[in-house]
């Protein structure tokens, strides 16, 4: 075991699942431009914030007719207006499989009240999409953020389904390829992917998405935050950059930032190839040592993003403390921030490998798992 302190460090030591590290370079100057102090519905707020939406369209892939809006309070904002704007109408089937999948349900059976089948998977692992019934409405994460699993494509979900789609795709966006024509609502948070600030979210409806709100009136009162339509009819201006209420002009500058440096680089495919490059560090790294595994069952749903992992030692006495401790070496060295695996999912690790990430940095980072690994276990030895 590896007890020396490693000669060499990461440049960039901010491995968090969100807010998670900035672009690469990035400086406070880059926001210089930011209109800050004018109204978000002046014609330079409003310029700006229909900047977001159209690059978003053309980095992600967005297919013409689907409707990009801004809207508050981040992905959990964005997931429970599509939750509560668009759930009743069908039967629903709620599928978790993480956290937050766990925190929909919740929503769905206990605030909206709504008869739905629940599918869970322990974490580690997805749901069998095989087994799910397109015909009703289907809510699911894209990517568990706290567990460490992906879908790994969409052809379990059927062209032909009669229900919606709806995808909280948070910790996937510009990391992932996301078929369009799959999914009818997706949600997202730029504070993932693109290390943007947080406190926006990033809903996107399908023409059959926007089709039910037009023909759908819920049963339940509508918080004014969540209203999409009116009269009937769609409230187009939230989609072409008249937020719900007013956004943050320097965020929006930030994500404009985010944007242009992912589309320089070769937009979504270079993100996912960088993502993808991060994640096989870390699977290399597993593959060579038996006290530490990846939480993903099935390498084929292992998420290349927020990368779980646990130790299997059968020297460690209490888990939870272990990781803990683990985590806390590396934070101490300055090493690996924000490192640990999330406060409800097995005790471990969890390092962020989004497309903002640079491979020299998770290269780096390995020797000192080595490292803080045999550092704990000698320290458990000492106290026994």
């Amino acid at each position: 075991m590896v007890t020396t302190t490693p000669a060499a460090r990461p440049a960039n030591p901010r491995f968090s699942s969100g807010p998670c590290t900035k672009i690469p370079g990035f400086s406070l100057d880059m926001l210089s431009d930011a209109p800050l102090g004018r109204s978000h519905r002046a014609a330079i707020g409003k310029a700006r914030l229909r900047e977001a939406i159209e690059l978003t369209r053309e980095v992600l892939g967005v297919p013409a007719g689907y409707r990009i809006g801004i809207v508050p309070a981040s992905d959990t904002g964005a997931v429970e207006m599509a939750l509560w704007s668009l759930l009743g109408a069908r039967p629903v089937e709620m599928l978790a499989w993480e956290s937050f999948g766990e925190g929909w349900v919740t929503d769905v059976v206990k605030q909206l009240k709504l008869d739905a089948t629940v599918k869970k998977a322990p974490y580690g692992e997805i749901v069998d999409f095989a087994q799910v019934d397109f015909d009703r409405d289907v809510v699911f994460t894209w990517n568990g953020t706290t567990s460490g699993v992906r879908v790994p494509d969409g052809g379990a979900i059927p062209a032909s389904r009669a229900g919606l789609t709806i995808c909280d795709a948070t910790s996937a966006a510009f990391a992932m390829d996301l078929p369009w024509d799959k999914l009818d609502v997706t949600t997202f948070s730029w504070q993932k992917a693109l290390g943007g600030e947080g406190g926006h979210g990033v809903l996107i409806l399908s023409p059959r998405a926007v089709a039910r709100l037009e023909s759908h009136t819920p049963a339940w009162p509508m918080p004014k935050i969540f209203r999409m339509t009116k009269g009937g009819k769609l409230i187009e201006g939230i989609f072409e950059g008249e937020t719900i209420n007013t956004p943050s002009m320097l965020c929006v500058e930030d994500y404009l930032v985010a944007l242009k440096w992912a589309k320089a680089i070769g937009g979504l495919k270079a993100l996912i190839a960088r993502a993808e490059a991060n994640a096989q560090v870390i699977a290399d790294f597993v593959a060579g040592r038996d006290w530490i595994a990846n939480l993903a069952a099935d390498p084929a749903t292992a998420s290349t993003t927020s990368v779980c992992l646990m130790f299997t030692d059968a020297r460690i006495r209490d888990g939870a403390a272990f990781a803990k401790a683990v985590a806390k070496r590396l934070e101490k060295e300055g090493v690996a921030l924000d490192a640990g695996a999330y406060r409800d999912a097995p005790p471990g690790l969890r390092i962020w490998c989004g497309s903002t990430v640079e491979t020299a940095d998770v290269a780096a980072l390995m020797p000192w798992i080595d490292w803080a690994f045999a550092a704990e276990i000698e320290a458990q030895a000492r106290a026994a």
